[in-house]
């Protein structure tokens, strides 16, 4: 192994080193010849051990797994990109294409360090360090990392900015200047259920009961196996439902169209209206909150929105203005809503007596 520092004395006496390779060099502060290689093997020593510890450990490593040594963060990507859904599938393998992650893509997972992860992290947004920590933890869960490169804590927090609702006036501004019928009952429809783009989209006519007054989908974002949202159908609903076809899909254009071109002509839309900052996935925290303000019962809003975390359907509905009732006022209905179930007997029993008075 070559030596990394030379040793070099100059005119007046005194002793420096030097990193071979390179002009970094520097004073070792004596002019004793012994005391400076001394010094100079210790540099040695200090820069060979760290070396001679990462072979002897990937020796260790190659005999666990074969490939440990020399697998790269790229391979994690790769692997990640076969789970889940074919549409989950399909976004992680976008999301990893993107040059965020060239610094580390080809590095191996055994000589990555902390900094390298958080070098990422800073320099890129929140989803950057999303799919970065995903990555981290699907390398640590399948043994590809003998342990964590970076800590849970370590970790920097992703703190995104609240999205913002649709308003009913601007909703109102966007009807009013949608000339489509089709688009303007889809966006309608998203006002009044909440559902995601892609699954109002793909609403059909068999999924409405008008015996039971009740519409029931299922997300496709959550699979075949979930448990389907069920809404009760509502005046507002019904004639938005009463206007669209009777049979198979209830917004045929809309959905052969596509969810890009769908975000793109809500963008045009809203530009004409004057509207901005908002998105079709904005239809979903407007209902959300709507259902906060006025009370709905949190549980059926999550229901309805297809949420299974708490902390998930908390976060749309962040931002609704909440005016709460006067406490007296609500104790003053509370009688109201209290049912005596006391049962009066028909005759009165006879008293218990005492064992001994028998």
């Amino acid at each position: 192994m070559q030596l990394k520092y030379r040793l070099f004395q100059r005119a007046g006496g005194a002793f420096y080193w030097q990193e071979n390779g390179t002009a970094n060099r520097g004073s070792l502060r004596t002019k004793d010849r012994a005391e400076a290689q001394r010094l100079l093997l210790a540099m040695n020593e200090a820069h060979k051990q760290p070396i001679l510890n990462l072979a002897l450990g990937r020796t260790y490593l190659s005999a666990h797994d074969p490939r440990m040594c020399t697998r790269t963060w790229q391979d994690v990507m790769d692997e990640m990109a076969r789970h889940g859904k074919p549409t989950t599938q399909t976004r992680c393998a976008r999301a990893m294409r993107s040059r965020s992650y060239d610094p580390i893509r080809s590095k191996p997972l055994v000589e990555s360090t902390a900094e390298d992860l958080l070098a990422i992290c800073h320099a890129h947004g929140n989803s950057v360090g999303h799919y970065l920590r995903r990555l981290h933890n699907l390398a640590l869960n399948l043994g590809w990392l003998a342990w964590p490169v970076l800590h849970k804590a370590a970790w920097p927090k992703i703190r995104s900015e609240s999205k913002r609702p649709i308003t009913a006036e601007e909703h109102a501004a966007i009807i009013a200047s949608e000339q489509n019928t089709e688009r303007r009952a889809y966006y309608e429809f998203l006002y009044e259920t909440g559902a995601a783009q892609t699954d109002a989209a793909n609403m059909t006519a068999e999924q409405i009961d008008w015996r039971t007054g009740v519409l029931s989908y299922r997300r496709q974002k959550l699979g075949d196996l979930s448990e389907p949202a069920r809404l009760t159908i509502g005046k507002k609903l019904r004639e938005i439902l009463l206007s669209l076809p009777e049979k198979g899909d209830l917004f045929p254009t809309v959905k052969r169209s596509g969810n890009n071109a769908r975000a793109t002509e809500f963008r045009r839309r809203c530009r004409i209206a004057g509207v901005t900052g908002v998105s079709l996935h904005s239809y979903r925290h407007s209902w959300a909150q709507r259902a906060k303000s006025c009370g709905y019962p949190q549980r059926f809003a999550q229901e309805a929105l297809g949420h299974s975390s708490r902390a998930v359907h908390e976060a749309y509905a962040r931002g609704a203005l909440v005016v709460c009732p006067a406490l007296d006022e609500y104790e003053s209905t509370l009688e109201a809503k209290i049912v005596n179930l006391r049962i009066e007997p028909r005759h009165q029993p006879h008293p218990i007596l005492p064992y001994y008075e028998r």
